[in-house]
C-alpha cells in the first residue's frame, strides 16, 4: 500500500469537491438559505422524519435542527405534523414548494463540474471504476 500516493490522492479529491466545486455555494444562493438548510430540506424531502433522526442523520444537535426546522417552516418549505404511532413526537414533512425546492437543490447539486465534463469516455471509465470501488469499501 502507497499511503502517501492515498493521502496525496484524498487530499486532491477533497480539494475537487469541497473547495473547487461551487455547487453548494450555487445551491445555498439559489434557494437563498444556508447549504446546512438545504442539507436539511433534501433530507426531509425523502421522507417524514422526527427532529430527534433528523438531527442524527445531520450529525448535529437537536436544539440546532429545531431552529432550521423553524426557519424552513417560515419559508413554507415544510411542515410539523403530529407523529401518528406518539402524539408527545412530531414529524417533519416536505410541502409542494419545498419538494420543488429540494429537487432544484439535486438539480444543482448533480450538476457535473466543467473539469468533469472535459474528460474523455476512457478517463470517465476508468474514474467510474475507481469511485465505484472505493464508495462499495467505503466504511464512513
Amino acid at each position: 500500500m502507497n499511503e502517501a500516493a492515498a493521502t496525496r490522492v484524498w487530499r486532491n479529491l477533497r480539494t475537487l469537491v469541497l473547495e473547487r466545486n461551487e455547487r453548494r455555494r450555487e445551491v445555498a444562493e439559489a434557494l437563498g438559505m444556508s447549504f446546512f438548510r438545504v442539507k436539511a430540506l433534501r433530507r426531509i424531502a425523502l421522507a417524514p422524519v422526527t427532529p430527534g433522526d433528523l438531527a442524527a442523520d445531520l450529525m448535529t444537535d437537536r436544539p440546532y435542527v429545531t431552529l432550521v426546522v423553524d426557519d424552513l417552516a417560515r419559508r413554507g418549505l415544510v411542515d410539523r405534523t403530529p407523529h401518528p404511532r406518539d402524539r408527545r413526537r412530531k414529524l417533519v414533512s416536505v410541502t409542494p414548494a419545498g419538494a420543488a425546492a429540494a429537487a432544484e437543490a439535486d438539480r444543482i447539486l448533480g450538476t457535473p463540474p466543467p473539469g468533469l465534463l472535459e474528460l474523455d469516455a476512457e478517463e470517465l471509465a476508468a474514474l467510474d471504476r475507481v469511485v465505484t470501488k472505493l464508495l462499495s469499501t467505503a466504511r464512513g
